[in-house]
């Protein structure tokens, strides 16, 4: 069976089809645009950690906590006290580890190297890691965004 008058014309599919591509196109590079002025996360203020989890922790160690969407790495010094960083790199916001053997924080991306304190000694990170301040309770530990004072506590 033919039917005599179609319900689209060939110009207004093919209008149609440019249109709906053009519309994918500026999607593709609005939405990367839209995520970085307004991102779909905030940082938390604060983070509680159960102290008994965290206490049985040995000089010169670390362990991981999340903070928000990023990792967060507690350390205990040689001298008791806990230091908390947000464990991402300053450079392109790769995870970085501690190497305990070498007293170093370490970023495999492009090779950024950090001190025990944080700060950036190698590699192309910019800036030091970003420390949170540890206050410790009778039952947890409170880590919080840094602000004035110090960034480590005793256990």
């Amino acid at each position: 069976m033919k039917i005599k008058e179609s319900l689209f014309t060939r110009r207004r599919f093919l209008n149609a089809l440019l249109g709906g591509w053009f519309a994918s196109l500026l999607a593709v590079f609005v939405y990367p645009i839209v995520k970085f002025v307004f991102p779909p996360y905030s940082e938390p203020d604060r983070v509680d950690l159960p102290l008994a989890e965290y206490s049985d922790m040995s000089p010169n160690t670390v362990r991981n906590f999340p903070w928000g969407n990023k990792p967060g790495i507690l350390k205990k010094n040689d001298d008791g006290t806990l230091s908390a960083f947000v464990a991402v790199c300053t450079h392109l916001d790769c995870n970085v580890t501690y190497l305990p053997d070498q007293r170093k924080f370490f970023c495999a991306c492009h090779d950024g190297w950090y001190d025990e304190k944080g700060l950036n000694i190698g590699g192309p990170p910019p800036r030091p890691l970003r420390s949170l301040q540890v206050f410790i309770t009778e039952d947890k530990i409170e880590i919080l965004k840094s602000g004035e004072g110090s960034n480590e506590k005793t256990l």
